[in-house]
């Protein structure tokens, strides 16, 4: 039957000849409901750990802190939630590509520096900057799965500053 199976999927017959990379590669492969129900869960817990986080920006003392933590924690959830779908090496290839580069590049960084500037450097209207920084390029890098999502936006601004000028 796996003869079978796999000539029907264009797969030599002889699957004794596969390396060990190839088979450690099939077997930890995840099917596609378990990669559906990973990354529902790893966006849920992202969103929560957002939201969280600005319910947290109300407590006193502590309450900038936690929602610095929740919300950056909350993006890079976010961010591992799209790895479930694709895998992590495509995914990473796709960040890398020569369009989400910069976007990617940034919102790494914005994501770094925004706990060096709360925990190392404890400057916390820094860490503000820094996560309104992220913010804004967590959504210019999720723009770039969308066709043509980042040229009107661009387009938009532009028509907005012409007539203001105006």
């Amino acid at each position: 039957m796996d003869k079978l199976r796999a000539f029907l999927n264009g797969r030599d017959e002889n699957t004794d000849n596969r390396n060990i990379l190839q088979a450690a590669n099939e077997a930890s492969t995840l099917g596609w409901g378990t990669r559906v129900k990973g990354f529902v869960a790893c966006m849920v817990i992202g969103l929560v750990c957002s939201v969280l986080g600005v319910c947290c920006l109300f407590i006193p003392k502590i309450g900038l802190i936690l929602f610095i933590v929740f919300y950056t924690f909350g993006n890079i959830c976010c961010l591992f939630s799209t790895m479930f779908l694709m895998g992590p090496m495509k995914q990473l290839k796709r960040m890398c590509d020569k369009t989400r580069a910069f976007a990617t590049t940034v919102m790494i960084t914005c994501l770094v520096l925004t706990l060096c500037a709360s925990f190392w450097w404890k400057i916390f209207a820094l860490s503000l900057l820094f996560v309104i920084l992220q913010a804004l390029a967590f959504t210019w890098y999720g723009l770039s799965y969308i066709p043509f999502a980042r040229d009107a936006i661009l387009k938009f601004f532009s028509m907005a500053c012409t007539m203001c000028m105006k």
